[in-house]
């Protein structure tokens, strides 16, 4: 180990009180996220692999190598076959109250209900099927909260995880095919992001004490649900709607007024990467494909034009440029899906699937016996011993 390395490992005081951050707690076989190219799936970048239906992103995930023709298709399949829920452990969505709490709080509780039908210590079969009943949770989540009661057609999962989905909730035509190809790439860009994110550690957190698949995995849904993570992108769509304009000298007069107040630029920046988010070129280039002359897409077009300028005049800003939020609420806005507190549901979705299999690999760690349960240490602020 070199010298270098030895030092990622010492406990400085600059170490503590800062959320792990940066701190090195362990090692993650399914992604990595480059400061330049961003995220990689299994060392492939995220922007050679937005195309592809998610469940081969499913397959890479868990295999860490992208499927042949026959072991997609045997992927799609393996999903399909386990896709009916078990029944009634939705029922209580009808207990909760049409448009009552977040609809976080309605997958996490539906992520829980469903672990009635936990297998016998097969974490694996577990996973699987969570990620084949996921269609049918969402889309009764979104129906039954919404108050438009079942779902508009029977579960079909030949049509594909967001096919299904789409069609269960009642789209129709040109509506439908939007949405999913909106869908299908959101699914893959936001599927997984290294290993020390918020959720993801959280939900690692809780299965490293043998917790049920299920449990840990809401576990990171309501970690993700907070507006520093996954919400980030209704935020960043309400930000989008509030700038009203695409005129790029308004723009600019607006966001310098958000600085001025010390508002945030939402949609701009991210922890680890230096350049564009490749995500959010990737969608820039979908949303040139599905909706150039949307409102609320020239708007996200003139921010990513005029922010990077403005925000590079600060030189503590080391990264000004697009997140992948600043384009994903904008397209799901577009393609139908017009209430942007859904919208943090369909990112947990996404990380269902890359929450899993980092769940799977380190239960399977170090020959079998998995990674031992999560205890970092904190040092306490004072050892002052007191007498009553």
């Amino acid at each position: 180990m070199s010298e270098d390395e030895k030092s990622l490992f010492e406990v400085l005081p600059s170490h503590l009180d800062t959320g792990l951050r940066g701190i090195p707690v362990g090692t993650c076989g399914t992604s990595f996220v480059d400061p330049v190219d961003g995220v990689h799936y299994a060392g492939y970048p995220i922007s050679d692999l937005a195309d592809f239906d998610p469940e081969d992103i499913v397959h890479l995930l868990f295999n860490k190598s992208l499927p042949t023709a026959e072991e997609s298709a045997a992927m799609k399949q393996n999903l399909a076959s386990r896709s009916v829920i078990p029944e009634g452990a939705l029922d209580l969505f009808e207990s909760i109250g049409e448009g009552q709490g977040h609809p976080m709080d309605w997958l996490s509780i539906g992520i829980m209900a469903l672990g009635r039908a936990e297998a016998d210590d097969d974490i694996l079969e577990d996973g699987m099927n969570l990620i084949a009943w996921m269609p049918e949770l969402m889309a009764r989540l979104f129906m039954k909260r919404g108050g438009r009661g079942d779902i508009a057609r029977p579960s079909n999962p030949s049509l594909g995880m967001v096919g299904n989905f789409v069609s269960m909730l009642g789209m129709e035509s040109d509506d439908a095919h939007r949405a999913e190809r909106v869908l299908k790439s959101f699914l893959v860009l936001h599927m997984d992001h290294g290993g020390g994110n918020l959720s993801t550690f959280a939900g690692k957190a809780v299965a490293s004490g043998r917790a049920s698949l299920f449990s840990s995995i809401a576990s990171a849904m309501n970690a993700l649900s907070g507006p520093l993570h996954g919400r980030a992108n209704q935020s960043c769509l309400e930000f989008v709607q509030k700038v009203g304009t695409s005129d790029s000298n308004e723009v600019e007069a607006f966001v310098r007024a958000e600085l001025a107040a010390k508002r945030p630029i939402f949609g701009f920046g991210h922890a680890v990467l230096r350049a564009e988010d490749p995500r959010a070129t990737v969608q820039m280039s979908i949303g040139e494909e599905v909706c150039p002359d949307d409102p609320l897409f020239s708007t996200v077009r003139t921010l990513r034009e005029v922010v990077p300028r403005v925000l590079g005049e600060n030189k503590r800003i080391s990264n000004p440029n697009a997140n992948v939020d600043l384009v994903s609420g904008t397209l799901l806005y577009n393609a139908g899906f017009m209430k942007p507190s859904y919208y943090t549901t369909f990112f947990g979705w996404a990380r269902v699937i890359g929450i899993t299999a980092q769940i799977v690999d380190e239960r399977n760690s170090r020959g079998g016996k998995g990674v031992p349960i999560y205890r970092p240490k904190y040092i306490a602020k004072d050892r002052t011993v007191r007498r009553v």
